[in-house]
């Protein structure tokens, strides 16, 4: 998606969400000493560090205060040599498109293989029901394409990748050292809990919801309780919270209830992502307050 095209859905999505309490970014700033996260609007990219390497977990809009944020957490996109692609959307992938600011042209990206199939043109991404056709998104980085269960070793950190086709037809998440658990737009959360993600946007419903399931089940059955880090709700360390509607989708048509209060009435402002508030307050998890309340926990 080119700059313009950014551009033009930024005002689209914005007149069409605001209100609905659906697009809750986390801002600009860190969640703990290996996860940094910058907000593009309704979008989240992170950065993991350990021992000297940095990895990025999506790419974002072709947005153009990438390079200011990132001088916010002192990453210098230069240090960045590996991008982990959850899908091709263009609000996950703008950043090394083409026509955007080249931050990154010389990183490696990592997506699934049947993810790239929208990158080559052999499918076209459709959404709202497929009634609207994304625009094609062309990038010149070179390309590692994985499968599911694949398990990658980049500079000492381990990452797991976990196939969840539903929103889109190749979606990855990662898990990276068994502690942290990117999952883009797999999981929605809702002030009562997690949701497979927005129905309007994904390629199938349904598959979407067994696959959301298919991902608790690899969780618990090794017993792990990562940190779950979504691609536009923020983040919980509770599983149960995480998969409390994992049979469910997030309606995007309709004002979210229960309330949730802190929810922002137009994803899209930015007002409140500021350097300072970047630099000294951490990012906080997920309120679950009327989960815990619900759920009488």
């Amino acid at each position: 998606m080119s700059r313009k095209d950014s551009q033009f859905q930024k005002k689209v999505m914005s007149l069409t969400y605001r209100g609905k309490e659906i697009f809750k970014p986390l801002d600009t700033g860190r969640i703990d000493e290996r996860v940094s996260c910058i907000r593009e609007w309704i979008a989240n990219i992170f950065f993991y560090t350990k021992g000297g390497t940095t990895v990025m977990i999506d790419a974002g809009y072709n947005y153009p205060r990438l390079a200011e944020k990132m001088e916010w957490l002192d990453i210098d996109p230069a240090s960045i040599r590996h991008i982990l692609l959850t899908h091709q959307d263009t609000d996950h992938v703008g950043a090394v498109e083409r026509d955007s600011d080249g931050l990154f042209r010389d990183a490696t990206l990592y997506l699934s293989d049947v993810e790239n199939r929208y990158m080559t043109g052999e499918v076209r991404r459709r959404v709202m029901f497929h009634l609207y056709k994304l625009p094609m998104v062309i990038s010149d980085n070179p390309r590692v394409l994985l499968k599911d269960g694949q398990v990658l070793d980049i500079g000492g950190i381990s990452i797991e990748c976990m196939l969840v086709p539903g929103h889109t037809w190749g979606h990855m998440v990662y898990l990276i050292d068994d502690a942290y658990l990117f999952t883009g737009d797999t999981i929605w959360f809702g002030a009562d809990g997690g949701y497979s993600f927005i129905n309007g946007l994904a390629e199938d419903n349904e598959l979407a919801k067994r696959s959301l399931a298919a991902l608790e089940e690899r969780l618990r059955a090794r017993k792990l309780r990562p940190k779950i880090i979504t691609g536009h709700t923020g983040w919980t360390d509770d599983l149960d919270f995480a998969f409390a509607h994992r049979d469910k989708v997030c309606n995007g048509w309709k004002k979210q209830k229960p309330h949730d209060p802190k929810a922002p009435y137009d994803g899209y402002d930015e007002s409140e992502d500021t350097r300072e508030r970047a630099r000294t307050v951490p990012l906080a998890k997920q309120d679950d307050t009327l989960f815990r309340k619900a759920s009488g926990r």
